[in-house]
């Protein structure tokens, strides 16, 4: 069984800063680890197979799902993303205190599974500077870009579900503010 208050859930809009607030956290908090997410989606620049995410293809991720190997998973634009219940397990099994980054509607079905869990929201300063910093990835073409912003905009709507919403207006501050919560949360 899972102690109260270990498991912490990160979502927000894609652009929004939520991994770089892991980040950031992660240096605050050497306790804490990040669940490894299962998607379907190309690896981007960088990334590493087992450590930014289970790259699978959609046969490998429906096989899992059918033999019930994730908590949750959702089809987010093309491709699906899911958490692996062994990475709950894992990391559990550590005394870890449990990060998930996870879009909106994996987050808020978690919810419902880990009650217990406490959910915060980050939410970039304006749709202006949401759009500029999706842009500055360089990855996505107009109709992709028009897609993410036509999505933040459904999820910033769903920012109520949640017990927290910080904003990311200035990282540091952002990063800090998270920080101070995940603390507060522990000491309950």
């Amino acid at each position: 069984m899972l102690k109260k208050k270990s498991i912490f859930v990160i979502s927000g809009p894609s652009g929004s800063g939520k991994n770089t607030v892991y980040d950031g956290l992660r240096a605050l908090m050497p306790e804490i680890a990040q669940t490894v997410s299962a998607t379907t989606r190309a690896p981007r620049e960088g990334e590493v197979d087992g450590v930014d995410y289970y790259f699978l293809s959609e046969k490998e991720f429906n096989d899992r799902v059918e033999n019930g190997d994730f908590i949750e998973y959702v089809q987010y634009g093309k491709n699906y993303y899911g958490t692996l219940k062994s990475e709950i397990e894992r990391l559990s099994s550590l005394g870890k205190i449990i990060v998930l980054i996870i879009e909106v509607n994996g987050a808020l079905k978690f919810k419902e599974l880990f009650p217990e869990s406490v959910s915060l929201f980050i939410i970039p300063p304006s749709i202006e500077e949401l759009k500029k910093r999706i842009i500055k990835r360089g990855q996505n073409t107009e109709a992709d870009l028009q897609k993410r912003l036509q999505i933040a905009q459904y999820e910033m709507e769903l920012k109520d579900r949640y017990d927290y919403c910080v904003v990311n207006n200035e990282i540091d501050d952002c990063i800090n503010n998270v920080y101070n919560i995940i603390k507060g949360e522990q000491t309950k």
